[in-house]
């Protein structure tokens, strides 16, 4: 069987760590943000891990490498 390819578009917007959790950042930070709050914008650029047990398995198959 062939290498499965990372796909990329995942590997710049998800990083797994050491112990299998997925990690983002979040949505919303790219522009229009002379109408966003400081504290929502604070919130927006932390990492979090993704919760949604589908969304998790979803990702780590798109990422083989780990």
């Amino acid at each position: 069987m062939p290498k499965l390819k990372t796909k990329k578009s995942i590997a710049k917007r998800f990083k797994i760590t050491g112990t299998g959790k997925v990690v983002h950042y979040g949505s919303g930070g790219a522009h229009i943000l002379s109408k966003k709050s400081s504290k929502r914008k604070r919130r927006i650029k932390q990492s979090s891990c993704l919760n949604n047990k589908g969304d998790v398995k979803m990702v780590k198959k798109l990422l083989p490498y780990k």
